[in-house]
């Protein structure tokens, strides 16, 4: 996916317009931020807080070890009969999948849900190799009809409405014209069975791969990635390296808080562990199975002061806690990973200069490391990357001079009592109430500005402590 992060500002404006968006925005990011607090404290609140501290706990202790995981999950999904190939970047990845493609004379792929797979532009390479891709995910899939790009971590069309996505398949796959969200579901999983069917090789992503036993496993609501990991002939899993964990019971408890987080369910609908390859008395599956680990500037973040970031278990909690997306939806952001975990994500692995609006889109209230279960501290990490930048000298030239004036007005008593005397003065003059001219009305065309007080704290406290004496 092309980066766009820059144009956040005039990408925001523009999505801050449509009503539309914002309505669906807002009825979906609403119904699972209130399922997640449902379920995450269904039987105390207390409950919930252990959880999420136990979770913490537990992926950042499995960072801390995270180049011997990567070393025993090499070691045991070998054993399980998984070829292992490792990308440095985007690139290397994608040449990885193409190889295995050429090797097996795939003409066909179909894929279950991968923000990776977005990350390194997957979909893009191989099609350019002149092979077929298919989005199986029913949200990959709209996606991928309408050749957009997704607006959220876990529910990819939370910007579409119902109405526009039977528009879309009335007219790129001839469905009948209904109103009924089941129909519409219904007839998009007849067309993809004959996908299923052809293909030659599936590929997936990874939620977690278990170290201990060399276990892929996958999180889902839909029964397509159970199709995708066993129907064709070849499975290939593209997994960032930050995904490894340790063992079977940090699993169970990840699983936990990640479907609670993410959809507000007590466990997702699926749940695949995958061990390797179909063995000789197993009824189906693949006869090959590769985990192409990929690096792409995570081991970059691992080495510094960002390396939480790698903590994050893409549960979208974050996204639906957010005030900023709410009102937006995801797109504005510019790149694969939106919201508050993209504004930090995304400068890491392209470099703050690229994406330099993302850190100040937040308010920094707090919500998403209140929201997310494994206590990343988003605020934080987003006040750094602000300072990163300043450092850079990647900042907007108005920004820096109004800061340079209000410093100097704040540190000096003449200039704080001239100030605030002129602006008093100024306001009285407006011929509009309460609308400030150009270049500060910005402020004023969308929040009514505040008149000053008629006396000002100084002039208050020096008559209050005449009438004492």
């Amino acid at each position: 996916m092309k980066l766009q992060a820059n144009q956040f500002i005039d990408a925001a404006r523009i999505a801050l317009q449509d009503d539309t968006l914002y309505q669906s925005v807002k009825k979906a990011t609403g119904k699972a931020y209130n399922g997640r607090i449902s379920t995450m404290s269904e039987t105390s609140p207390e409950h919930g807080q252990a959880m999420r501290q136990h979770a913490a706990y537990a992926r950042r202790r499995g960072l801390m070890g995270l180049p011997d995981l990567l070393e025993l999950a090499e070691q045991r999904l070998t054993e399980n009969g998984v070829t292992v190939l490792w990308a440095v970047d985007a690139a290397e990845a994608c040449a990885h999948v193409q190889q295995l493609a050429n090797e097996h004379g795939v003409q066909k792929v179909v894929k279950s849900k991968s923000m990776l797979s977005e990350e390194i532009g997957l979909n893009h390479a191989l099609e350019e190799a002149g092979i077929t891709v298919v989005e199986t995910d029913l949200g990959e899939y709209i996606l991928q009809l309408s050749e957009e790009a997704p607006s959220h971590i876990v529910t990819p069309v939370i910007h579409k409405s119902k109405e526009s996505i039977r528009d879309l398949f009335v007219e790129k796959i001839n469905m009948p014209l209904t109103d009924e969200a089941a129909e519409m579901a219904r007839f998009a999983r007849q067309v993809l069975r004959e996908d299923f069917l052809t293909a030659d090789m599936g590929i997936s992503g990874g939620n977690f791969v278990i170290a201990e036993t060399g276990t892929l496993c996958l999180a889902t609501n839909e029964g397509n990635a159970r199709m995708v990991t066993t129907m064709p002939h070849v499975h290939v899993a593209v997994v960032g390296i930050e995904k490894v964990i340790e063992s079977l019971e940090v699993y169970a408890m990840l699983a936990q808080v990640l479907s609670r987080s993410a959809t507000g369910q007590k466990m997702t609908v699926y749940n695949h562990m995958i061990n390797g390859p179909r063995r000789p008395d197993d009824p189906d599956g693949p006869e090959h199975v590769v985990v192409v680990f990929v690096d792409n500037g995570r081991s970059r973040i691992y080495g510094s002061t960002y390396a939480e970031a790698l903590a994050c278990i893409r549960c979208g909690a974050c996204l639906n806690a957010c005030p900023i997306y709410q009102q937006m939806g995801g797109h504005a952001y510019g790149w694969v990973y939106p919201g508050p975990i993209g504004s930090v994500v995304t400068p890491l692995l392209n470099g703050p200069e690229n994406a330099s609006p993302l850190p100040h889109a937040s308010s920094l209230c707090g919500a998403c490391k209140e929201a997310c279960p494994v206590d990343i501290d988003i605020p934080r990490m987003l006040l750094e990357l602000r300072h990163d930048l300043v450092e850079m000298g990647v900042s907007d030239i108005r920004f820096d001079v109004g800061m340079q004036a209000w410093m100097r007005g704040m540190t000096s008593q003449m200039a704080f009592m001239l100030g605030s005397k002129a602006a008093s003065i100024t306001l009285r003059a407006l011929p509009i109430e309460k609308m400030l001219p150009r270049p500060l009305s910005g402020w004023t065309d969308h929040r009514e500005f505040p008149t000053f007080a008629p006396k000002t704290f100084h002039q208050l406290w020096k008559e209050r402590n005449n009438e004492q004496s």
